[in-house]
């Protein structure tokens, strides 16, 4: 599998481009089927595990099913230094005796330094680790000043906590001005943003903060020279859950439009013409991008994981790219 170098300027952190989700670790994926799919990623040169410290907190679990499981496996396994983790704070539940929600009023713990500080900590607890590799805050949170919440994070990376930090469910003003606010308190820049991205685009809708944009997309490519510290993308949901591929499975929240049915033919097109799946050319669509993307899989099964697994090495020619573009 390949590797990127994820970097804040000061810094860095290597990965593998194909990162693996594990949200559902430990509740809908049972611990035996999360440690083999684990298992079969570093087999197939995977480094790069995301989780966050609320998973499962809507229903099913109770917030850090996914971080101790990974924390049981690191431990069972001894590959720590084989491995690195992401994980995410500031959207489990503020108050635990009401539902975990995104919609106001949410109840999101939120990004102030006193979260940020103990939530790291804790999750370092239940993943069993000495140092956080990326941690992100998991919902950008605008009722507490930036200053405060980048302030947090930096000195986690200045304690040796944490690798890198990073931010998700973000505007890209507000990324952008994060970034400033750290240069001016002398502390480490958010490197990473995590957003949902796919090859199907949304409708665009005022107020949501949670897609990868196009000025999103446009900025990233800026970084990296004097002044503007490299930023790295990341997204979830890269495969819509499997509505890609399943026609009975209705596409989320304003994905469901002609644009996106006339996209999915197309990529289906492609994926015969090529021999691959439709998943396998979604991701490396993604992949291969004039500003490359880091997708996070997730998997139930080993399976599913070996066919994720051959989108790392497929490269999509430039009149493939043009016709996926075109659609």
């Amino acid at each position: 599998m390949r590797h990127r170098t994820l970097s804040d300027g000061r810094t860095t952190v290597d990965v593998s481009t194909l990162c693996l989700g594990t949200m559902w670790f430990g509740t809908r994926t049972d611990e035996a089927t999360a440690h083999a799919i684990l298992d079969r990623f570093v087999e197939a040169g995977g480094t790069f595990l995301d989780t966050a410290n609320n998973y499962n907190a809507w229903g099913e679990g109770y917030g850090r099913d996914s971080e101790d499981v990974l924390g049981r496996w690191l431990a069972d396994r001894g590959t720590r230094g084989q491995v690195r983790l992401a994980t995410k704070l500031g959207a489990a539940p503020k108050d635990p005796a009401l539902p975990l929600s995104g919609t106001p009023p949410t109840n999101f713990q939120g990004l102030s330094a006193q979260v940020v500080a103990a939530e790291a900590r804790l999750s370092l607890q239940h993943l069993g680790v000495d140092r956080i590799d990326v941690l992100y805050g998991h919902v950008d949170d605008r009722e507490t000043p930036l200053a405060e919440t980048v302030g947090a994070f930096g000195a986690l990376q200045d304690e040796g906590l944490v690798g890198l930090s990073g931010i998700s469910n973000v505007a890209t003003w507000r990324l952008v001005e994060a970034r400033e606010q750290a240069a001016r308190l002398g502390v480490a820049p958010y490197a990473v943003v995590q957003q949902r991205m796919s090859y199907l685009h949304p409708r665009p809708e005022v107020g949501r903060d949670d897609v990868a944009t196009p000025d999103l997309l446009d900025y990233t490519a800026s970084t990296g020279v004097d002044g503007r510290p490299p930023l790295a993308v990341t997204a979830y949901s890269p495969l819509l859950q499997g509505a890609l591929v399943r026609p009975d499975k209705p596409l989320p929240g304003g994905y469901d439009h002609p644009g996106s049915r006339a996209r999915l033919a197309v990529l289906q097109d492609v994926a015969a013409d090529l021999g691959a799946t439709p998943h396998q050319v979604a991701l490396a669509w993604l992949l291969g991008g004039e500003v490359p993307v880091l997708p996070v899989v997730g998997a139930s099964s080993v399976e599913q994981l070996d066919e994720l697994l051959g989108a790392a090495d497929l490269d999509l020619e430039p009149e493939v790219r043009a016709r996926l573009d075109a659609a």
